[in-house]
């Protein structure tokens, strides 16, 4: 049955693919098949293997010390402002992201990130059969989040046909960040979201290569990382901080804004209607959840969830998802959690669009254009990396 799952829910993304060419169906379809074989490898590793589940094991308890630390600045600039045993999102969840920026910026700043995402991008796209600008970024962007990440590539954007352009940004709303991760896993299990983060990288390339298929001749593969101007060590701490900070603050306003909409928008269905804007939106993402794997008995609720986040953000779905997640099936809670670890939602469509065109006035434009592609494309790498997390569940 899992497999039926499995098969289904890449046909919704087939469904697009009829835009691509006779003479390039035959290698794009055999790149899709790699990348899918390698997700499941990678899975059935993590998943059903006792070194992959000791490695997930580790890299979660990495990230709960880093939070433990994070806490120590917390407690003593906020310490006492909440009561004993309560727990507070901003301070649990979005403030440990500042000490998680100033990790980044350390691991930057002594060249030790760099070097990991620049070789793992080149065995990526040795696996991938994609250009090495787009499984270098495809990784980077796993690392650095967005914006921040398209200021390695500034250089290049300007000369990015339009189709490397939308490859590239699939990637960047398909993955999260480093930073994030930590967060994500204050309200998700650590291995689900761990999971998420690598079969997210392959989800977007999977997604690109069949709605946005093209070639690539070796001399416009170019990689040309544009590296920041190298400033005084505890220059680049105070900057890393205050980048941290910001996000925080960001995030936050985002959650007031966009909670508070979905209470009066919920008011607002259950004056008139008599039921919750949610309980319709989950009826309508209802069989697209049942198609990746979920049971039908819950079918409803996962799609609401679902929903939630495309039309908000991650957090916002994360945050209501947490409040259900104990009354649904390990497998429902497996599927969605992976489904939710993604920046897929109209709101990330304006940072990405933003960002390129502060580079690019030209490519800003061509994001504007094909923003509800971009979308869809990064909401399928989303289904697909759900479904190959059904599949050992």
């Amino acid at each position: 049955m899992n497999f039926i799952f499995l098969i289904t829910g890449i046909l919704l993304v087939f469904v697009v693919a009829f835009s691509v060419s006779n003479n390039r169906k035959q290698i794009q379809y055999k790149r899709i098949l790699i990348m899918l074989a390698v997700q499941i490898i990678l899975v059935y590793f993590m998943m059903n293997t006792s070194i992959g589940l000791i490695a997930i094991t580790k890299i979660g308890v990495f990230f709960e010390k880093i939070m433990a630390i994070a806490d120590s600045g917390i407690q003593f600039v906020f310490g006492g402002m909440v009561n004993e045993g309560a727990i507070t999102f901003f301070f649990v969840a979005l403030l440990p992201l500042v000490f998680m920026s100033v990790l980044i910026g350390i691991l930057n700043y002594i060249k030790v990130l760099p070097f990991v995402i620049k070789y793992i991008g080149l065995v990526l796209s040795k696996i991938t059969g994609m250009g090495k600008l787009e499984s270098y970024f495809a990784v980077s962007t796993a690392a650095l989040g967005q914006p921040e990440v398209f200021l390695t590539i500034i250089k290049q954007i300007p000369l990015l046909s339009p189709k490397r352009l939308y490859t590239i940004c699939t990637s960047a709303m398909s993955a999260v960040s480093m930073a994030m991760v930590g967060a994500y896993m204050t309200m998700l299990e650590p291995k689900y979201v761990v999971t998420a983060v690598v079969l997210n990288i392959f989800s977007a390339l999977i997604v690109a290569n069949i709605i946005n298929p093209y070639d690539l001749d070796d001399n416009e593969d170019l990689i040309q990382i544009e590296e920041n101007e190298r400033v005084p060590f505890f220059q680049m701490v105070g900057e890393s901080v205050m980048d941290g900070f910001k996000i925080v603050i960001i995030v936050a306003a985002m959650l007031l804004g966009f909670i508070s909409l979905m209470e009066l928008i919920n008011v607002i269905f259950l004056g008139v209607f008599h039921v919750s804007f949610q309980t319709v939106i989950g009826y309508i993402f209802a069989p697209i959840a049942f198609l990746i794997g979920v049971p039908w008995a819950e079918a409803v609720q996962a799609g609401g969830i679902m929903a939630t986040k495309l039309v908000t953000n991650e957090f916002v779905a994360m945050l209501n998802f947490g409040e259900i997640s104990n009354h649904l099936s390990d497998k429902t809670v497996a599927i969605v959690s992976v489904y939710l670890v993604s920046f897929a939602n109209f709101g990330t469509v304006g940072i990405v669009s933003g960002s390129i065109k502060s580079i690019s006035e030209k490519q800003g434009s061509y994001v504007a254009k094909f923003s509800l592609k971009l979308l869809l494309g990064a909401t399928l790498a989303s289904v697909i990396s759900a479904t190959i997390m059904g599949i050992f569940m």
